[in-house]
């Protein structure tokens, strides 16, 4: 077993971890309890951009469904008049230095969801310094900031503050890193503007969030036909995401007979990764199938999905952005 698999069997399913990973633990609590007095009290500085800034981002280590709540949070901002455009820090691109990514960005240089947010037609600035890489989304035209990512990058300052939780795994053991999968403690909860609950069991205060994929889209040439033609058939399912058993989870609720592929979270992947001996169709996540285009099968297929959120969500949401917005009703127009 890997140290990551080992981990994680300790975070969510009360296996042993090793010693060392508690005092870590104790040290890594120590340093972002400081970085966060740093912050508060002036000593580090927060860059204001000249427009809202909206953070969607977690407390846990690996994904949770900030992607799709960050593109629905896109779309849902366009249809009200804004010009929202994305900043990332491009997890798992070669490529750190600020840039805006243009029609057809390479997921080996930028990462993969950004490449993912950009296909939607989302303006999208990655770069490790992420109040310059959001500048370049303001000279581009944009008039609203959505950070995806960025809940713990203090240095860009934000008016909204959304936090993704993993209705299914939660918390884990809530230990903070390494002995557990939070970044930061279950404290900083409280400070947030909204808790969005990803999938089952929201608890009290928390908004409920369903990821849905009702179709499945070829890669090879990008037609589309539903999921439902799948179901009672075999299938290889692969995943390189945080959670990959949800990825498989919602398949099998479709009815679909799956071989399960898990991949570790922004893995890289090659030809042999995806050969499995036979012609079964090949079913991906958005984030996996755009690391694939270059030696793409007729047989392969990606599950794009889109996240619901209840009417009263974006009512609050619009609620709070008119009175933090710095954006002149002539600018919208």
């Amino acid at each position: 077993m890997s140290l990551a698999d080992t981990l994680q069997a300790g975070w969510y399913e009360g296996k042993p971890l090793p010693w060392w990973c508690y005092p870590l633990s104790k040290l890594y609590g120590a340093v972002v309890e400081v970085r966060w007095i740093l912050y508060r009290h002036g000593w580090f500085r927060s860059v204001r951009l000249p427009c809202p800034v909206i953070v969607v981002g977690n407390i846990t280590a690996g994904g949770t469904g900030k992607t799709p709540l960050t593109l629905a949070l896109a779309e849902a901002l366009r249809a009200r008049g804004y010009r929202p455009g994305v900043v990332s820090r491009g997890y798992g691109g070669s490529n750190q230095e600020p840039m805006l990514l243009g029609d057809s960005p390479d997921p080996v240089e930028v990462g993969d969801e950004p490449c993912v947010i950009r296909a939607s037609g989302v303006p999208v600035a990655i770069g490790q310094d992420r109040p310059i890489a959001a500048q370049l989304l303001l000279d581009a035209g944009c008039n609203v900031v959505i950070a995806d990512d960025g809940l713990q990058h203090y240095r860009l300052a934000r008016d909204i503050e959304i936090c993704v939780i993993d209705g299914a795994r939660r918390f884990g053991n809530a230990w903070l890193l390494p002995a557990g999968p939070l970044r930061e403690p279950m404290s900083r909860m409280a400070q947030v503007d909204f808790r969005i609950c990803n999938g089952v069991h929201p608890q009290t205060g928390e908004i409920p969030m369903r990821l849905q994929g009702d179709s499945v889209r070829a890669l090879s040439d990008g037609h589309e036909q539903p999921i439902a033609n799948f179901s009672g058939k075999r299938v290889h399912a692969v995943a390189a995401i945080g959670n990959p058993q949800r990825f498989f989870a919602s398949l099998a609720e479709h009815g679909l007979d799956v071989i399960p592929h898990p991949f570790p979270d922004h893995h890289a992947f090659m030809p042999a990764d995806l050969t499995f001996g036979d012609d079964l169709p090949v079913l991906m996540t958005e984030k996996d199938a755009v690391k694939c285009w270059a030696f793409i099968q007729p047989h392969w297929w990606s599950v794009p999905v889109k996240a619901e959120l209840p009417t009263s969500f974006y009512d609050d949401f619009y609620t709070r952005l008119a009175a933090k917005a710095r954006i002149s009703p002539m600018a919208l127009s």
